[in-house]
């Protein structure tokens, strides 16, 4: 059950870059729960999905030498989703119905949060040299932070300025 759990359902299973799908099948969800519930049930499923996060890697990596392995991406779902709460939000408090379909923002969201995930600057790589359960979770949180807020700064830039 861990091992399903952790890997999405086999997403982490794929080959190459498990990471990558991961974050592709989160995106693919994530715009799905938007569609049904917009940012208030997006917002509570990442929040549902990073505790059970912290629970399943902690189970499923206790007494591994190396827990942040390459199969394990529901760091990857919680991240991604993070990052798609920011334009989900903005779409949500601008008035747009929900099956609306703005991508940009969704693939900004996701281009962001590979960039952070892959270059780990600052807190990310910090919380990636952590290890353990901490370090497995976080370093794709603070990615998800990031990748939020610099689709936000995007969308502020194209609509306040280009636009």
């Amino acid at each position: 059950m861990d091992r399903m759990i952790v890997t999405w359902f086999g997403a982490g299973l794929m080959k190459p870059a498990p990471g990558t799908w991961g974050s592709a099948v989160a995106v693919a969800l994530g715009v799905l729960i938007h569609w049904i519930g917009s940012f208030p049930l997006l917002a509570l499923a990442t929040i549902a999905v990073t505790a059970l996060g912290f629970w399943s890697v902690g189970r499923y990596t206790r007494g591994m030498e190396d827990p942040d392995r390459s199969e394990i991406v529901i760091d990857e779902v919680a991240g991604q989703w993070l990052a798609l709460c920011f334009p989900s939000y903005g779409f949500w408090h601008a008035g747009l119905e929900s099956t609306n379909f703005p991508w940009p923002g969704y693939v900004a969201a996701f281009l962001f949060f590979r960039l952070f995930d892959i270059w780990k600057p600052w807190l990310v790589g910090r919380a990636d040299r952590e290890g353990g359960t901490m370090g497995v979770m976080l370093d794709d949180l603070w990615a998800g932070l990031f990748a939020g807020l610099a689709t936000m700064v995007c969308a502020g830039i194209y609509h306040g300025l280009i636009m």
